[in-house]
């Protein structure tokens, strides 16, 4: 599963002129689900996601995680995460895992935020949406389950 979290004052999403979606300080998660994730890799992704310190304390050092700022997260579905650009110039989109086993992931992803105290809304899967935000900082952060167990470079 690949994330890009961007901090945020604000965001929402609307459908169809309609919004869907809305939070005040926290998190808008862009998601997507590649083949081969699992729920494990979305509670991964979660855990990290909670966890991830970055908020700035007094002194303006990233030291408070959503955990500990009381905010929200929205998350979008979006496969074009997985895009593949190597080749011509369309990107191609394989590695995105198709809808029904992406969908059931986010849920999932979505889920364990809650399980951990976070407020969450969400866009709708699979529709045309758009996104509004105010990016604090900016801070934007991507993550990708895949990366996770790899030893850290030093």
């Amino acid at each position: 599963m690949r994330a890009v979290i961007q901090r945020v004052s604000m965001a929402s999403v609307e459908v169809e002129g309609r919004i869907v979606g809305r939070i005040g300080p926290g998190v808008l998660v862009l998601l997507g689900v590649g083949h081969g994730d699992s729920e494990a890799e979305a509670r991964l992704l979660a855990d990290k996601t909670a966890n991830l310190r970055i908020f700035a304390d007094e002194g303006g050092k990233f030291n408070h995680s959503l955990l500990d700022t009381g905010g929200s997260a929205l998350v979008i579905s979006q496969f074009t995460l997985y895009a593949d650009t190597r080749k011509g110039r369309r990107p191609s989109f394989s590695g995105a895992a198709p809808p029904t086993e992406a969908e059931p992931l986010v849920n999932a992803y979505c889920a364990a935020l809650r399980a951990l105290g976070i407020p969450v809304e969400t866009g709708v899967f699979g529709a045309m949406m758009r996104i509004t935000l105010v990016n604090e900082g900016p801070v934007t952060i991507t993550l990708d389950s895949d990366t996770f167990r790899l030893p850290r470079s030093g």
